[in-house]
């Protein structure tokens, strides 16, 4: 389980990379030009990336009170993408230095409606990364939509092809 968990940490930073390299090359009209999508633009959805993975990481730290990255100051788009990020490599990192144990471990948390829920580490894992697998479609999909026309893969095939390369 450890050994997926660490390829699926890899593979999110390694996406994450790659699509935002490919957004911040955009024009600052490009980033928060109104879409059809979940979020209006590609800065906010960025932004609801960077938001979810610190929330979730809050949670599993056991913080009592979670800073919101939205919510604490108004990032340019730049700042918004290292901040994802930094986030994403934090995640990776302690999975690898994680226990088993620490994994399978359940804690309890509350989400934004205040209602309260236990789950192992792991389920929260999983969660995050496919998360954030599916709003990198959603700006795959947005960056269509404004004319991007090269576009980078962020599937997890390619990144297994790239990796045994």
């Amino acid at each position: 389980m450890k050994e997926l968990l660490v390829q699926y940490a890899a593979y999110n930073v390694w996406a994450n990379k790659n699509i935002t390299h490919s957004i911040i090359s955009l024009n600052e009209t490009q980033h928060f030009q109104i879409l059809q999508s979940s979020f209006p633009n590609l800065y906010a959805t960025v932004l609801h990336m960077w938001d979810a993975e610190s929330i979730w990481w809050q949670r599993i730290k056991l913080h009592e009170k979670l800073i919101v990255p939205s919510e604490s100051f108004n990032p340019t788009m730049l700042e918004a993408i290292n901040g994802l990020i930094r986030q994403s490599v934090q995640w990776e990192e302690w999975i690898i230095q994680a226990s088993e144990m620490m994994l399978l471990h359940v804690y309890a948390y509350q989400n934004s409606k205040k209602e309260q829920f236990k789950q192992p580490v792991v389920e929260t894992l999983l969660h995050v990364f496919n998360h954030s697998t599916y709003h990198r479609g959603q700006l795959v999909t947005m960056m269509r939509s404004l004319g991007v026309t090269v576009i980078p893969s962020t599937d997890f095939a390619v990144f297994v092809r790239k990796k045994k390369s």
